[in-house]
């Protein structure tokens, strides 16, 4: 095991961060003892289409975190051209601080994708999964997909987490209703959303 600082990665489109990322970031780094996490947005995404501009969503990243000093805003995906895939970023992080112990934040409907991604055997190399679990979760079944992933190499943390009801999706259906959206996400964002005039007429 490395004896370096322990990083954690929330990787995403953030199309728009909500608290839900901020909860699950500081529950990740209060359960497995973070030192940081890095906040990724997504660049070219080959999995979503329709997202928001790379540097609004960076934008509204970088407001959300910026009271929290150990969360910390990471370019590497905004800033690379063509399809962004999560193997190349670790090889990215791990060979620029070798030292350094990576955990890699995800949701539990990952775990059931990840076989999917590119060459997922040697993201497990590079990181450990935190994987959120919440109370409504199938446990039996994520448990037994962790069984799984393990014979090809995964290191899974499971977080306990509480339900929390927000997305993206739903956030920016009320925007384009003109629902309040200020339970949702942090003021500074509720704020760029409104002045930049985002989401209002999205399909």
């Amino acid at each position: 095991m490395k004896s370096g600082t322990r990083i954690g990665i929330m990787g995403g489109t953030f199309n728009p961060i909500h608290n839900g990322h901020l909860l699950l970031a500081a529950e990740a780094q209060r359960q497995v003892l973070l030192d940081k996490i890095l906040f990724m947005p997504s660049g070219n995404s080959y999995m979503k289409s329709n997202v928001l501009e790379t540097q609004k969503r960076v934008d509204m990243v970088a407001l959300a975190i910026e009271q929290y000093p150990d969360f910390e805003l990471s370019l590497i995906e905004a800033q690379k051209s063509g399809n962004t895939y999560t193997v190349e970023t670790l090889e990215y992080l791990t060979t620029s601080d070798p030292d350094a112990q990576y955990f890699f934040i995800i949701g539990a409907d990952i775990l059931f994708q990840i076989e999917q991604w590119r060459d997922p055997e040697q993201i497990f190399r590079m990181a450990v999964l935190v994987c959120a679990v919440r109370d409504d979760y199938d446990l039996d079944a994520i448990q037994k997909k962790g069984r799984i992933l393990a014979e090809s190499g995964a290191e899974i943390i499971y977080l306990n987490m509480p339900k929390l009801e927000i997305s993206s999706t739903d956030i920016r259906a009320k925007v384009k209703c003109s629902r309040s959206i200020s339970a949702l996400v942090p003021p500074e964002v509720a704020h760029y959303i409104e002045q930049e005039h985002l989401y209002y007429e999205e399909d």
